[in-house]
C-alpha cells in the first residue's frame, strides 16, 4: 500500500483528502480504528471505512464523490405503482441490527463483504449513540422485507449500505428516508461511489471539492430529531 498514509491510532487526525490515490479511487490512508470518535471526525471530512476481513482498516475519499439530493430521488413509473398498493410498512431504528446483518451478505448492488464483525460493532455503537440509523421496510406479514443504514450528522445523511430481502424493498425504504429527509432539510445523502443501482434512484457525482463544500455547511446544520422512531410511524408506501 505504497503512497498512503498509516494513521497512528492514538490520534484522531486523516491526511488531507486531496492526497487520496486516483488508483484505487480514493484510498487515503490505512490503520487506526473504528472508535465512534474517530468514525464521526471521519464522516464529518468526507472520509469512510471500506475494507475486508484480514486488511487493514482502509480510509477513503473518492472522487468524483455520488450522491443524492433528498428531493430530488427518482421514482419509476414502476416503483411508483409498487408504492401505490402500500405493499410495504416503513419504519426507522427498529431493526438497525437486523438490516446491518442482511447488508453483511454479498449482493449485486451491495459491497456486503466489507462489512467485518468490527465494523459491525462499531456501527451498532453509533446507533446506541443515536448517529447511526436504519430504515425498515415491512411487508403485510409484518416480515421484514429490507431497508438501509447510514450515519446522520447535521445535515448530511452518509448512506452506508441497503438490503432487499423482497423485490423493492430497499427503494421504497430510500424512496422513504429521502421524503423525510427532504422535509428535515437535509442537503444531501453521501452514496459514496456510484453503480447502476444508485443512478436508477438520482445518484449524481460531483467533484470531491464540491463535495467537501457542501459537507463543510452540512455538518455545522442543527441535528436531526433524537428518536428517528418517532418520525416514521408505520406509514405505508
Amino acid at each position: 500500500m505504497a503512497g498512503i498514509a498509516w494513521l497512528d491510532p492514538t490520534e484522531l487526525t486523516f491526511p488531507d483528502t486531496a492526497a487520496a490515490l486516483v488508483d484505487p479511487n480514493g484510498l487515503l490512508a490505512a490503520g487506526g480504528d473504528l472508535t465512534a470518535e474517530r468514525l464521526i471526525e471521519a464522516y464529518k471530512r468526507g472520509i469512510f471505512p471500506w475494507y475486508e476481513a484480514g486488511q487493514p482498516i482502509l480510509w477513503w475519499s473518492p472522487n468524483p464523490r455520488t450522491v443524492i439530493t433528498p428531493d430530488e430521488v427518482t421514482v419509476s413509473r414502476s416503483m411508483r405503482k409498487v408504492l401505490r398498493k402500500n405493499t410495504f410498512r416503513i419504519t426507522a431504528d427498529t431493526a438497525f441490527a437486523d438490516i446491518v446483518l442482511g447488508c453483511a451478505l454479498p449482493r449485486e448492488f451491495n459491497r456486503g463483504t466489507w462489512i467485518t464483525d468490527d465494523m459491525m460493532t462499531a456501527y451498532l455503537e453509533l446507533h446506541h449513540l443515536g448517529i447511526a440509523h436504519s430504515v425498515e421496510a415491512w411487508d403485510d406479514q409484518d416480515q421484514l422485507a429490507g431497508g438501509l443504514y447510514g450515519v446522520a450528522i447535521g445535515g448530511i445523511f452518509f448512506g452506508e449500505s441497503m438490503v432487499s430481502l423482497q423485490p423493492n424493498a430497499s427503494k421504497a425504504a430510500l424512496i422513504a428516508l429521502c421524503e423525510r429527509l427532504s422535509a428535515w432539510e437535509f442537503l444531501l445523502i453521501d452514496c459514496q461511489v456510484e453503480n447502476d443501482h444508485l443512478q436508477s434512484m438520482g445518484a449524481t457525482s460531483m467533484p470531491r471539492e464540491t463535495f467537501e463544500a457542501i459537507l463543510e455547511t452540512g455538518v455545522t446544520m442543527p441535528q436531526t430529531p433524537n428518536c428517528w422512531s418517532s418520525f416514521f410511524n408505520g406509514d405505508l408506501i
